[in-house]
């Protein structure tokens, strides 16, 4: 880092937002030539447009896109930012904190990334253009800038789902190699040694991938290699559980238990093991996370490691708003844990 971006980094953090004026002196043009290379990026040369380009990623630079005073003040809108609504992970944790947000008078504005780290980089640009009074992100995995800008901005912000050290402000969520564990071990605590991870959409859902580290962690503390995976590229499904099935049942040797990702493939196991005649936990045990309410209708009542997700949602938006009034909250890094909820699949 050069002095000049030192000194600018240094000006403005915490500071409020870095101004299209610093850009220019960053980028040593005029600001009319900074909005020129933003907007009409046609009317400047090629050497300028990324002279102002790298002084807008060295700063951290958000264009206004409401009223002076209103942005300096900061908005009543509270982003949050998911992965997906097509799982439901999300939901639970999104209502609670939409509730708590309301009563206090602030509203949510939801916006999902579809796994994509770049797609969330952009949509927390176009956020923090709009003066919200925090953010609310899920897991601890960000593009740098993003880590950056949020860090410098001197507002509340709130990561979810998962819980570390290093958060950008504040964090709720659960250990995930500690769950990945939690499974594997009490499925051989049963007894059960040829255990299989089934996974969905693990390339992008590295929460999920954390829970298979974890699971595999635990086969190698129990003294056993580490087990087979099966993992499918497309999101969880119950569709999904029930080819997870069918390939399970094709192994040789065939595993006597298998510990899923979530409660969504391992119930479309159970089902299709229900339409099948296969006896469960006799043939197979079956093992869950996230401790949706299906799991205990199912028959057998899927075993699952369940998560406090609204209190989740609900301690992250308790955070953000204490922030908000002034206040420092005791414990602004939350590890919830979990709950062993043993059903008869295993």
């Amino acid at each position: 880092m050069d002095r000049q971006e030192g000194r600018s980094r240094k000006r403005h953090r915490g500071q409020g937002r870095v101004t299209l004026a610093d850009v220019a002196r960053q980028a040593g043009v005029a600001p009319i030539t900074v909005s020129r290379a933003l907007n009409t990026p046609g009317r400047v040369s090629e050497a300028v447009k990324a002279r102002v380009d790298a002084a807008v990623e060295a700063l951290g630079y958000v264009p206004n896109l409401i009223a002076g005073g209103l942005a300096a003040a900061g908005t009543r809108v509270i982003p949050v930012i998911v992965p997906s609504l097509a799982i439901l992970t999300f939901i639970e944790v999104i209502d609670a904190i939409q509730k708590r947000l309301e009563a206090a008078g602030y509203q949510m504005l939801l916006a999902t990334t579809d796994w994509d780290l770049d797609r969330e980089a952009g949509l927390v640009d176009t956020v923090l253009g709009y003066s919200p009074s925090g953010v609310i992100l899920t897991g601890l995995r960000h593009h740098p800038r993003v880590i950056t800008r949020l860090k410098e901005w001197g507002r509340p912000v709130v990561e979810i789902m998962e819980v570390g050290e290093d958060p950008i402000d504040m964090n709720v969520g659960v250990d995930g190699l500690a769950l990945g564990r939690a499974m594997a071990r009490h499925l051989l605590d049963k007894g059960y040694r040829r255990i299989v991870f089934a996974g969905s959409h693990l390339g992008h859902d590295y929460r999920a991938a954390q829970r298979l580290e974890g699971h595999q962690q635990a086969l190698a503390e129990a003294g056993l290699p580490q087990g087979p995976v099966l993992e499918y590229a497309e999101p969880a499904s119950y569709a999904v559980g029930a080819r997870a099935l069918a390939d399970l049942l094709a192994m040789t040797p065939r595993p006597d238990a298998v510990a899923c990702s979530n409660d969504i493939l391992a119930s479309g196991i159970l089902l299709a093991a229900s339409k099948q005649g296969i006896r469960i936990p006799d043939e197979l045990a079956v093992g869950g996370y996230l401790g949706l309410p299906l799991a205990e209708h199912l028959s057998p009542p899927l075993t699952t490691l369940a998560v406090a997700r609204s209190d989740m949602g609900r301690q992250a938006a308790e955070l953000l708003l204490q922030r908000l009034e002034g206040m420092t909250p005791a414990e602004p890094v939350r590890d919830l844990g979990f709950t062993l909820v043993e059903g008869g699949s295993t």
